[in-house]
């Protein structure tokens, strides 16, 4: 007889919040979470990922449905009664402590033996790479370092769950890619769960098994980073996760799955269907990196090619940003980004100068426009 799947670790059954009377800060949320998966909330300022998080927490209470931790109902347990580990953007380190007393602290609420204490210590300031500063106050540490003792905190009691509350916002770039990897293998190291909350969705893609996308209090898409990317299913999450060319048109006619889409720049585009539908207002997306470009007349280019004009050409390092002008005579122009990898030859590409670009029709998704758009 084949096993059972096991029981998801948290669940979100129907929840609700809202404050003061305004709009619901998260709307009918039903959400399951693997034990030992990394899922990240994704979205922008006051899409209810923050207040999700603080209510699984025990910081916010819903105002109805359920939240179950290991199946159980914890609505009205308190947050020290959980056992679930929290790391804040702030640190939330305490300032008249030693780095090893910050980190004992969580045990010294659950009476764990002092000469206990004192082993997990040592094996956590080990874990976050910080062997050897135990006796440092938080002030003499660098914000990666005290970002790390936040974690080791969090994570010094052995908790089956950890929610980390945008934890790298405060620190520089450099330092935030260093902590993400970090993060990353601990995770992997230790298989405890982690709930992530972010508005950065690089952060998002580099961290997650899945990902969460909230808008307006209501979540939007859940899956892979892949197919968050790759198969967004409306023009919101297309336009969130990762870099999209937008470009309006209508939907002429629907064969199968591909859309072909009069664009309001003149062309006619194919694109995979998503939710768009025949005969009405749609936005083609396709990612900068899909869509090919060459210096040659667009019937050279092959069916489906755009005539262009490149606007610039911008050295970013590991790639090339190009800004092309597309669109027919009488019709508005539009504008396409279009990344190379730096080193490839630009064979012809000159700013000013006329250029083709196209993409194969599964690399770019017909959806309806959002909403006020």
């Amino acid at each position: 007889m084949p096993a059972l799947p096991a029981a998801p670790l948290v669940r979100f059954r129907n929840v609700r919040k809202s404050y003061d009377g305004l709009a619901p800060a998260v709307r009918d949320l039903s959400l399951d979470v693997a034990a030992g998966e990394f899922l990240t909330l994704l979205g922008p300022s006051g899409a209810g990922k923050t207040t999700t998080l603080m209510m699984l927490a025990g910081f916010e209470r819903p105002d109805s449905g359920d939240i179950l931790l290991e199946g159980r109902p914890i609505a009205r347990t308190p947050p020290q009664r959980r056992g679930i580990g929290v790391v804040f953007q702030s640190y939330a380190l305490l300032p008249h402590m030693t780095v090893a007393q910050n980190i004992a602290f969580p045990l010294q609420l659950r009476r764990v033996p002092r000469a206990e204490q004192a082993d997990r210590v040592a094996r956590a300031l080990d874990m976050v790479r910080l062997t050897g500063l135990g006796e440092r106050m938080p002030a003499q540490l660098s914000g990666g370092q005290q970002q790390r003792v936040a974690l080791a905190r969090a994570l010094v009691f052995a908790p089956r769950l950890v929610l980390l509350d945008e934890p790298l916002g405060a620190l520089d770039r450099r330092l935030r890619e260093e902590m993400q990897l970090e993060i990353r293998h601990l995770h992997k190291q230790l298989g405890v769960t982690m709930i992530h909350v972010t508005h950065d969705q690089a952060e998002a893609l580099t961290l997650s098994d899945r990902i969460a996308v909230f808008a307006a209090g209501a979540l939007r898409q859940l899956g892979t980073p892949e197919a968050l990317y790759d198969s967004p299913v409306d023009a919101f999450v297309a336009r969130f996760v990762g870099e999209n060319n937008r470009l309006p048109g209508h939907v002429e006619a629907v064969e199968d799955d591909i859309a072909r889409v009069r664009l309001a720049c003149g062309p006619v585009v194919e694109a995979r269907l998503a939710d768009a539908q025949e005969g009405r207002r749609c936005v083609v997306s396709v990612r900068p990196e899909r869509v090919a470009v060459a210096a040659v007349p667009a019937e050279d280019m092959g069916d489906g090619a755009l005539p262009a004009t490149l606007l610039e050409a911008i050295y970013q390092g590991d790639h090339i940003r190009l800004r092309l002008q597309v669109g027919l005579p009488g019709s508005a122009p539009a504008e396409v980004v279009v990344k190379r990898p730096a080193g490839v030859p630009m064979a012809g590409l000159v700013p000013g100068e006329a250029a083709a670009i196209a993409w194969q029709p599964y690399h770019a998704r017909a959806f309806q426009p959002e909403v006020g758009a």
